[in-house]
């Protein structure tokens, strides 16, 4: 039997084969089991396909000329230039020697990866790398390769790793807009943005349809519903990489990438990588429409998701990967896989994962220097058989298709395209205009009580809240960082903050505005507008156990609350990347408008909130939900469900010709059962508030924004462990003592004596990548600067990381009690933890926090 077909079958109780992939059962006995055949399975695996999943009919269609050209080429390649082909390394982690050694077929720039190392690249340091990139891959001296190597970037909501470039509301704000059409000139605009880099591929659409608002990524995704998915899907494919018949993958357009094929927005409690355990029929009617809808319009590239369905992970799924998506579905592109997801396939690792091959996956994105293994030992499966030399075959042909109908081997290099380097185009004036339409039209109005909306901008009108002149909280994730954290005003030039255009209007109309972040005023004003909300996350940093706004934290209720006393009427405009519980802000409100993530454009919102001069209504409200509004913190609800009792509907929206029907007393009561377990995280992939990263060398600290920095004598730079960049990598050089260390934002210590009297432990995974020849501290301290010897502890670890074995994750635990006895006031804790050195050392460290009942357990007792 073809054992590619047995690893799809399990035993179920009765010993009859089950299809678990399919969820097929084939009522036959154990004696019948033994005389079916593989193909005889793979037949009926393809037969319940064929039932659920639809062949599409995509409007690029297959061209014989492109066909023998990819033929030709093929021929000629041997099986270590097809495999390179295959290998999708991060502009971080290879050289340009690299690329003419390898002749990689692509490389993306991943979340946080800039040219240089440096957020603030121009674009013609994009174009520079993108230039140099193209040289070396068509170089053949050391590869024996022309064929051109192609970038990959996450341009999500506009180009948005890159200064000066527009943003665009998140998609779940699009969703709520409605408009296929702007959507489609937005991915345009998008493409146009990108090529200006030179960079020839981009990872969008997201077409999750979120089912669980508690996943961290619920606003890459345009609606719980597929309906507006599907459309969406088709719109951004033709905005990015043109019509079919008209001007595909021409001068002005990018490849565009569905993802991340399947059921990422499905899985179980919201978890992100989770699992899916949606029947199969409900994988393609609720989570496939996107492919549906995108596929057909023609895109040429398909990302696999990190999720699990059925317990399965998807980038080694053949039945999802190979069987529908490719045989049933025709789509005759590449696949390429998310942030090293192979190495999450049972028996994998992210150097060595044949099944991936087998299953389906073209592409590996492959960041770190695990491409250099993953390389040689592909190379190596196919030698002894393990991989077919036609799945690389089949592979390669997908990738080198995809590269003739864009052009690359005619159109000239990064440096020498139309678009590349006219700065002008980036963040153009025509493209913020229409990034401020979908502002507009993204903003739904859930509450108006006594029409206090539109304001009149002649009036004393006060601006409150953290996110009223702060574009980087508007902007949410992925928005010029990965997660969006570590950015100015000044880093996005030429945009607005949501302050700037309410106070652009009011002065304007000889009103009074005045900004007061924290809601304090000389003169009672006649209106306060409270702009609030999350702080940015992208995926991973953004799963939450519950949509309570503020849970155990209600300032920006306060904030609401002390206007409300006084009788000021209050504005909230809420910034968040899902629907939340804010019953109490709602009563708190006089008005209450989502405001989503809508970018860059933040002036566009007083063309709603504010009357003219003239006292006419610029721009009425016309968003409607996408997503249901939960009525509790617990409660998951989406349209269609048998029980739909949502707070806000699907499709809800006031206009300002609607009465509001909101009742002004909405419970308030939680219905959350706090978590007693103390588990208090101070870094998670990133520094948890209150707590801010600081790199420090000598008398020098600088405050960690990017994911690489350095100091005399330190470097730091993000890197990964279990999920993308969940951890951080400290390379000193012994020229100094230098380090890393936490310290609180707001200037105030933090009373750690109930993690004391928990015996708590501070914990942390620590990764040696040298030999450890010097002392490497451990700190906590009462000053932030380290000076006062009477409120610290310290304790050196050397012993403890020497003998740990080179490139293998360990666990570090130092109970509370032992900085206690040296004297350290828990009560009033500054820098949770300081990791200092004076030695040359290589270390990564990932999940630090204060766990209770472990200082029994912990590994050091109390060392002196």
């Amino acid at each position: 039997m073809n054992m590619n077909v047995i690893k799809y079958l399990t035993l179920n109780k009765k010993n009859c084969f089950l299809i678990t992939l399919s969820l097929l059962t084939l009522g036959c006995s154990p004696a019948e089991n033994s005389t079916l055949t593989g193909q005889e399975i793979q037949a009926i695996a393809s037969n319940k396909a064929d039932k659920i999943w639809p062949k599409l009919e995509s409007d690029v269609k297959k061209d014989a000329q492109v066909e023998q050209k990819v033929a030709n080429l093929l021929a000629e390649m041997t099986l270590q230039q097809k495999v390179a082909q295959m290998i999708q390394p991060e502009i971080r982690d290879i050289t340009l020697e690299d690329m003419r050694t390898y002749g990689f077929g692509s490389y993306l720039n991943g979340g946080g990866g800039f040219p240089n190392n440096n957020k603030h690249s121009t674009p013609a340091d994009w174009v520079l790398l993108a230039e140099k990139m193209y040289q070396a891959s068509i170089d053949d001296s050391l590869d024996g390769s022309t064929i051109p190597t192609m970038w990959g970037t996450d341009a999500v909501h506009g180009h948005n790793n890159v200064i000066g470039a527009t943003l665009f509301p998140h998609n779940i704000g699009l969703g709520a807009a409605n408009n296929p059409k702007l959507i489609e000139k937005i991915a345009e605009i998008t493409a146009t943005e990108v090529m200006v880099t030179g960079i020839d591929w981009v990872f969008a659409p997201t077409v999750a349809v979120v089912r669980d608002d508690r996943w961290g990524r619920s606003y890459e995704g345009y609606s719980e519903d597929p309906e507006i998915v599907r459309t969406y899907s088709a719109a951004v494919v033709k905005g990015l990489q043109g019509h079919a018949n008209k001007d595909f993958l021409g001068d002005k357009r990018v490849i565009s990438s569905i993802k991340h094929f399947i059921g990422d927005g499905g899985t179980q409690d919201g978890d992100d990588q989770g699992d899916n355990i949606a029947s199969e029929q409900e994988l393609f009617t609720v989570h496939a429409q996107g492919y549906v809808g995108g596929l057909t319009a023609g895109a040429q590239s398909v990302m696999a998701s990190f999720n699990s369905w059925h317990g399965d992970k998807v980038h080694g799924h053949k039945y999802l990967l190979t069987d529908v998506l490719k045989n049933r579905m025709g789509f005759d592109g590449f696949v390429v896989g998310d942030w090293n997801g192979h190495g999450q396939v049972k028996g994998c690792i992210k150097e060595n994962c044949a099944q991936a091959v087998n299953a389906g996956l073209d592409i590996f994105m492959v960041p770190t220097q695990a491409w250099r293994p993953l390389y040689d030992n592909i190379i190596a499966q196919v030698k002894q058989g393990d991989i077919l030399q036609s799945r690389i075959d089949d592979a390669v042909t997908r990738i080198l298709r995809v590269k003739v109908r864009a052009g690359l081997f005619e159109k000239p290099s990064p440096a020498k395209r139309v678009l590349s380097g006219n700065v002008a185009l980036m963040g153009a004036e025509s493209h913020r205009e229409v990034a401020r339409q979908a502002v507009r039209e993204s903003l739904v109005l859930l509450k108006n009580n006594g029409q206090l909306l539109p304001l009149s901008p002649k009036q004393d009108i006060l601006v409150a809240g953290d996110a009223a002149d702060n574009i980087g909280k508007q902007s949410g994730g992925w928005s010029i960082t990965w997660q969006g954290t570590g950015n100015k005003n000044a880093d996005f030039i030429g945009g607005s903050s949501i302050y700037s255009g309410i106070e652009q209007q009011v002065s304007a109309a000889g009103g009074q505005v005045t900004l007061s972040v924290d809601g304090s005023y000389t003169n009672k004003p006649d209106v306060a507008i409270v702009v609030f909300g999350e702080e940015p996350y992208a995926e991973g940093h953004g799963d939450i156990d519950n949509l309570e706004y503020q849970r155990g934290d209600k300032k920006d209720l306060a904030l609401l609350n002390s206007f409300k006393a006084k009788g000021i009427p209050v504005v909230a405009v809420f910034i968040s990347g899902r629907p939340l519980w804010v019953n109490a802000e709602l009563n708190a409100s006089n008005a209450f408008v989502a405001a989503w993530l809508p970018g860059s454009e933040g002036k566009a919102i007083a063309d709603v909130l504010l009357r003219s001069q003239t006292d006419n209504v610029q721009h009425d409200f016309t968003g409607k939900l996408s997503f249901s509004w939960p009525k509790s913190p617990t409660q998951i609800v989406n349209r269609f469900d048998d029980d739909y009792q949502a707070l806000f509907s699907y499709g809800y929206g006031l206009t300002y010709q609607d009465d509001d029907i909101l009742l002004a007393d909405l419970s308030e009561q939680s219905t959350v059962v706090l978590n007693t377990h103390l588990t208090t995280d101070v870094f998670l992939g990133k520094a948890i508030a209150p707590w801010s990263m600081l790199l420090f060398s000598q008398q020098q600290n600088i405050e960690i924004e990017s994911s690489s920095e350095s100091l005399a004598g330190i470097f730091y730079r993000t890197v990964d462990k279990d999920i993308q960049e969940d951890s951080f990598r400290l390379k000193t050089t012994g020229a100094a003592t230098a380090g890393v260390k936490f310290i609180n934002t707001n200037g105030f210590r933090e009373d750690l004596s109930k993690e004391l009297q928990m015996n708590a432990a501070l914990t942390f995974s620590v990764k040696r990548d040298s030999d450890i020849n010097a002392p490497v501290y451990i700190t906590m301290n009462c000053e932030t600067t380290g000076d006062s010897a009477s409120c610290q502890a310290s304790y050196n670890i050397q012993a403890q990381l020497a003998v740990s074995k080179k490139g293998e994750w360990q666990t570090v635990a130092i109970s509370l009690h032992c900085f206690a006895e040296k004297g350290l006031l828990l009560s009033k804790i500054a820098v949770p933890f300081e990791l200092s050195t004076s030695g040359a050392v290589n270390l990564s460290i990932n999940h630090i926090r204060l766990v209770e009942d472990k200082a029994a357990s912990a590994p050091f007792k109390c060392p002196q």
